[in-house]
């Protein structure tokens, strides 16, 4: 049986790719209300995905205050889709 990839199975990683899908792009300040994390493991979180390839960040000012937006990638819509569908096997082969 295939393995549930393990940088998705993290409950604020998934979290994120789940916004992510329905919203194509949110920004950090939406993700962090969204999912109730602190800043800073959200950031660390955020860039594990953006290293896997799963989210691109974007970084810039609005005025002079940081403006970060994130968004899925392809291979981090392929990766949601793979994991969704290792899960389904997972309950099916019950």
């Amino acid at each position: 049986m295939k393995e549930l990839d393990p940088l998705l199975h993290s409950q604020l990683r998934l979290a994120v790719m789940s916004i992510l899908l329905s919203a194509e792009e949110a920004d950090f300040v939406y993700l962090r209300e969204k999912t109730e994390a602190t800043g800073g493991n959200l950031s660390v979180q955020l860039d594990k995905l953006n290293t896997a390839g799963y989210l691109t960040i974007e970084k810039s000012f609005i005025g002079k205050k940081p403006h970060t937006t994130c968004r899925i990638t392809d291979k981090g819509r392929k990766a949601m889709a793979d994991y969704v569908e290792t899960l389904k096997s997972y309950l099916t082969g019950l």
